[in-house]
Order: structure tokens, then C-alpha cells, then sequence
């Protein structure tokens, strides 16, 4: 059989974290925006709902694709068409126009994280598949607080327009890096035709695999909720600008980091499975005090901010330690049929991600208290999950 050269760690991360710089990069832009179309605060937020409809459905495309193309044809492909999408934003001067972008966008950004993930799962296994996932969630978890601090800057210097076209230069980038050091990982030649149906039957027959796409979808649905609703909170209702605000992104990213370092250590001690309850509770203690700390009326609005990124702080490193196992253990009796069943896995919980930014940007009402209370809920709700099905099998 021919032997594949392997990609470099660096590709890997670069190509799997991309998504999400181009996911929060302009959510510092979202008051500007709103303002600037003449929409709602609510109804710029849909910008992020709509990404991750098109993630969704083209992390089944270029799944299911790279499964006959290959992986490197289906990743610049991706690349090509996020291109575009970029600089349809650029030129967007209607909500309309800008939603329809932001989908194409994410349609082509979706391989960067279906591909990449992909290749980690079909090529390592057992506990060094599981280290991997938390070593590269731990760099990953900064690409968030990435976007906030370069969009934020590049806003309040030069426009929200001027953020968009960083994303068209940064695509034209990636395509360049990825054409020259991206090799093909698969032989598409020895690929049997994979019908999805039976694998959507299969999945569905395990209810494992459903509990970790509700929590992946969950955790992800934070995530990105925060995102969407953050600006409004400390750039309208602390009144810092969107500088500064870009500069709060290394503060919360750095839970995610935390987490990821605390989930590979926990690792020589528990099962990824104990693993990932434990993470639950620490995001839904974090989510709690946030709630706590929200409803205090009484606090000077700079401790009032301190305490929300604290609590913030311990719920986003709860979501840190137990995502990397829920990504490690979801397709581990897939590896058959590795790049369809990631492609529909994530079609699935990418799908959630996209439901729960809705929910954010439909519950906006300018209240302190929307956001820790939606949070709650999610996050009690994978607690019951991980120790109902996760941990009690």
C-alpha cells in the first residue's frame, strides 16, 4: 500500500482554527454594522446564526466529498469557495446580501474543520488520539479571542468593511499555504462507495453518539453565543470600545486553554468519560455564579465587569475540559467510515450551534441578565446528559 506523507502539526492547526477567527472576527463590528445597514441589534446577530448553517452543511459536503476527491482537492476547494464568500461580505451593503454572504462563506470554511479533524481521527488512536485532540484544543481555544482582537482594532482604525477584507487577504493566504504543504493523506482509489443513509441509522441506533453531539453542539452553542451577544454587553453597556473589547477575548479564551491543559492532565487520572462530567459541572458552577454575579445591581460597573469575566473565566474552562474527549470518543466504532460520519456528526452538532445563536439573538433584550440565564440552562442540561449517558454506562 502507498504511504502518505503526514501534514505538519502547524497545517493542522492553521486549517482547523481559521473557521472560527473568521467566525468572531467582526463580532466587535456588530453595534457598526447594525447602525451602518440600519437593522436591529437582533437581527445582525442572525450574521452569526446563518454562519453555521452553511458550516453545517458543508462540513456534509466536503466530508462526504474528500471521501472520492481526496482530502487535498476538497480542502482548497473550500478555501476557493470561503474566498468568495469573504468578499461577497466586503461588498455587502444589505442585511440581505450580507446573510447570503456570510453562508457561502461558511459553506467554504467548513472544510478547514471537517478535513482537518478527519485526518487526526483516521490516522491516530487510543490515548494519543485523545492528548492530540486536548494539545491542539488548547492552541485552538486562542483563534476566538484572535478574531475580537484583530477585528476590534482594525474596526476602530479603518471600518467594519476594512475587517471583511482582512478575511479576503487572509483566505488568499491559506489557499497559498495549503497548495504548497498540504499533501494528499488517503487513497481515494481503495474508497468503497459509502451510502449515508445506513450511517444516519447507525448513528441514531447509539445513543452515545447523540448525547456527545448534544454536547459538543451545546458547548459550541456557548461558546459562539457569548460571542454574538458580548459586544453589545461591554462595548454599549460598559461603553469600552472596540479595541479594548478585542483585548477581554485573551481573558475568556484563555478558560478554553486552561481547560484543555486540565483535560490532557486529567487524563493519566480518570476516563475521558468522567472527564467530560467533570467539565459539565464546572461549566454549569460557572454559569450559575455568572447569574449571580449579573443580578448584583449594587456593584460599580467596573467590579460588575470584573466579576462577569471571572465567572465567565470558570464556565468557558469547564467547556475546555470536556470538549476535547467529546470530540475524541463521538466516531471511535466510525473509523470505517471516518470522513462521511464526521461530515454528518457534524452536520448535526454544527446545526445545534446554529440553533443556539438564534435563541441568543431572539432572547436579546439589552438586559445583564439574558445571557447567564440561557447559559444556565444549556449548560445544567449537558450536566443531566454526561451523567445520565455518559458516565453512567
Amino acid at each position: 500500500m502507498k504511504k502518505y506523507a503526514a501534514p505538519s502539526l502547524l497545517l493542522m492547526i492553521v486549517l482547523v482554527a481559521f473557521p472560527q477567527i473568521s467566525e468572531t472576527i467582526y463580532t466587535p463590528s456588530l453595534p457598526d454594522i447594525a447602525a451602518a445597514l440600519g437593522v436591529s441589534n437582533s437581527s445582525v446577530q442572525l450574521t452569526l446564526s446563518i454562519y453555521f448553517i452553511g458550516f453545517a452543511l458543508g462540513v456534509l459536503c466536503w466530508g462526504w466529498l474528500s471521501d472520492f476527491i481526496g482530502r487535498r482537492p476538497a480542502m482548497l476547494g473550500g478555501l476557493i469557495v470561503y474566498g468568495i464568500g469573504s468578499l461577497m461580505c466586503f461588498y455587502s451593503e444589505s442585511i440581505n446580501l450580507l446573510l447570503v454572504s456570510r453562508f457561502i462563506q461558511a459553506f467554504g470554511a467548513a472544510t478547514g474543520s471537517i478535513i482537518t479533524q478527519t485526518i487526526l481521527r483516521e490516522s491516530v488512536s487510543g490515548n494519543k488520539r485523545h492528548a492530540m485532540f486536548a494539545q491542539i484544543s488548547a492552541v485552538i481555544a486562542f483563534t476566538p479571542a484572535v478574531g475580537p482582537l484583530i477585528g476590534g482594532w482594525v474596526d476602530q482604525a479603518f471600518g467594519f468593511r476594512a475587517v471583511f477584507f482582512t478575511l479576503v487577504i487572509m483566505s488568499m493566504l491559506l489557499f497559498v499555504y495549503a497548495f504548497l504543504k498540504l499533501p494528499e493523506t488517503t487513497d481515494v482509489s481503495k474508497r468503497k462507495k459509502v451510502a449515508i443513509l445506513p450511517i444516519v441509522k447507525r448513528m441514531l441506533s447509539l445513543p452515545r453518539v447523540l448525547v456527545f453531539g448534544l454536547l459538543i453542539g451545546g458547548i459550541n452553542g456557548v461558546l459562539f453565543s457569548y460571542y454574538a451577544e458580548a459586544p453589545f454587553i461591554f462595548i454599549e453597556h460598559f461603553n469600552i470600545s472596540p479595541g479594548v473589547y478585542g483585548f477581554l477575548g485573551i481573558i475568556v479564551a484563555l478558560a478554553s486553554i486552561v481547560g484543555a491543559m486540565m483535560s490532557k492532565r486529567l487524563l493519566t487520572i480518570y476516563a475521558p468519560e468522567k472527564i467530560i462530567h467533570i467539565g459539565c459541572l464546572v461549566m454549569t458552577s460557572g454559569a450559575l455564579l455568572l447569574t449571580i454575579v449579573s443580578s448584583l445591581a449594587s456593584l460599580s460597573n467596573m467590579m460588575l465587569m470584573v466579576c462577569i469575566l471571572i465567572t465567565l473565566f470558570v464556565m468557558l474552562m469547564g467547556a475546555g475540559i470536556a470538549l476535547p474527549n467529546c470530540l475524541s470518543l463521538a466516531l471511535v466504532n466510525f473509523q470505517d467510515v471516518v470522513g462521511t460520519a464526521g461530515a454528518i456528526f457534524s452536520l448535526g452538532y454544527y446545526l445545534l450551534v446554529s440553533l443556539a445563536t438564534w435563541g441568543m439573538s431572539a432572547l436579546h433584550n439589552g438586559s445583564l441578565l439574558t445571557m447567564p440565564i440561557y447559559f444556565l440552562g444549556i449548560s445544567g442540561g449537558m450536566w443531566l446528559l454526561s451523567k445520565k449517558f455518559i458516565v453512567a454506562e
